[in-house]
């Protein structure tokens, strides 16, 4: 901790904290049917995309999944334009069009997200292969779920990068179900780390509740991809405090959610955001009355969000076959 700024660890804090806050907001207006698309929260994962993230320069690239709230966030892209597409409003960053799955940004170098299961890898792969060739020193990162580690797609991109040395970096955040079904049924090795040692890539398995030891993986894999000594591979453990696509499992008189309640219970005392808030005053880093003021003015900042992509209109009927292409 004392090597850190205490403006270096406030800024992990503020932004996991506005991910948490922003994906919090949204679930009276899923339940409520204000909000139509589907929604994937990362609720519990924040520390995986704050710890890359903070590693990475605003021109590095990174490609999502369906639940990318928290890495559009923390490469620092615009939060009206966030809540507006889940919205479906024009001003949204998708200009509507996308919902919450389709999230894109590249003036941050947020190069998109897409829902099919491992869609944006190979993207990652290209961006990566274009850096190689202009020689720009920007690193691309690939954000996935354990459940895309059973996709071909992943395995020649891995061994593509390895050929070429790509600067691409591979992040699994493993929260241990593939929508619902645990790890353990699906995989017969539940070492995903395993799957890039096969082709001599640099690899490492790291807390993915703990952001300070996410951002020292991600740091040196960055500097290696950026120094021509990619690419890298991490696998992030964690946990998803909310459902699998909306804020729970279990409502409506449904039960889809077959996770133990010990289980989650157990994951909620390892909550990345909490246990660091307890670190920084255990540390000495911020006050309690620091952390209700950081708190404020986060709830502030996505009060105003949330009424600006109110106010702003849906998209024109004159729009409706506008971006759609057919050849």
């Amino acid at each position: 901790m004392k090597k850190y700024s205490k403006d270096f660890l406030c800024d992990l804090y503020k932004t996991m904290g506005r991910i948490r806050y922003c994906e919090e907001s949204l679930v009276d207006l899923i339940l409520s049917g204000e909000i139509k698309c589907p929604v994937h929260l990362s609720s519990g994962e924040e520390a995986i995309a704050v710890g890359v993230c903070t590693a990475l320069e605003k021109r590095d690239y990174i490609f999502g999944n369906h639940r990318s709230h928290g890495h559009y966030i923390a490469k620092g892209c615009d939060l009206k334009a966030l809540f507006a597409e889940v919205f479906g409003k024009e001003a949204g960053c998708s200009r509507g069009r996308g919902g919450s799955m389709h999230l894109i940004d590249p003036e941050n170098g947020m190069m998109g997200s897409a829902p099919i299961v491992a869609g944006t890898i190979s993207l990652a792969l290209g961006g990566a292969l274009s850096s190689q060739i202009r020689d720009d020193k920007r690193v691309s990162v690939s954000f996935f779920g354990d459940g895309a580690t059973n996709e071909g797609v992943l395995f020649e991109s891995l061994n593509f990068a390895s050929l070429k040395k790509l600067p691409i970096i591979f992040v699994c955040e493993n929260n241990l179900y593939t929508t619902h079904m645990p790890i353990s049924e699906c995989r017969p090795d539940l070492n995903i780390t395993a799957i890039a040692d096969s082709f001599g890539i640099q690899n490492a398995c790291v807390d993915g509740n703990d952001v300070l030891s996410v951002f020292e993986i991600a740091n040196k894999a960055v500097e290696d991809c950026r120094n021509g000594h990619g690419p890298f591979f991490i696998e992030a453990l964690t946990y998803r405090l909310r459902g699998h696509v909306g804020p729970d499992d279990n409502i409506q008189g449904t039960h889809t959610d077959i996770r133990p309640p010990e289980e989650v219970e157990m994951w909620k005392k390892k909550d990345p955001i909490i246990n660091f808030e307890k670190l920084l005053m255990k540390e000495g880093v911020l006050s309690e009355f620091e952390l209700s003021e950081i708190k404020e003015d986060l709830i502030h900042e996505i009060e105003i969000a949330h009424l600006f992509a109110k106010d702003c209109p849906y998209p024109g009927e004159s729009e409706l076959d506008a971006y759609v292409f057919k050849s």
